[in-house]
């Protein structure tokens, strides 16, 4: 994710949006790299301590929505 501080924001607004649509077209902008480091980031939001409960329900409506389009990519 060789991007600018703006660009990252938009990134991160898109995939915690709870939108299916922007969610994959946010993912889907990123390397292979960085959708892996996307994908870790997410399971930890969801499964770690600290995090507020709107951002762990927002990490967790991005996992189902990427996990779907994993599926059907396959």
């Amino acid at each position: 994710m060789d991007s600018t501080p703006e660009q990252l924001e938009a990134i991160w607004n898109d995939l915690l949006s709870r939108q299916v649509k922007l969610v994959r077209k946010a993912f889907n902008v990123l390397d292979t790299s960085s959708q892996r480091t996307v994908l870790l980031h997410l399971q930890r939001m969801v499964s770690e301590s600290g995090w507020q409960p709107e951002q762990r329900t927002s990490a967790k409506a991005a996992l189902k929505a990427l996990e779907n389009q994993l599926i059907q990519d396959k």
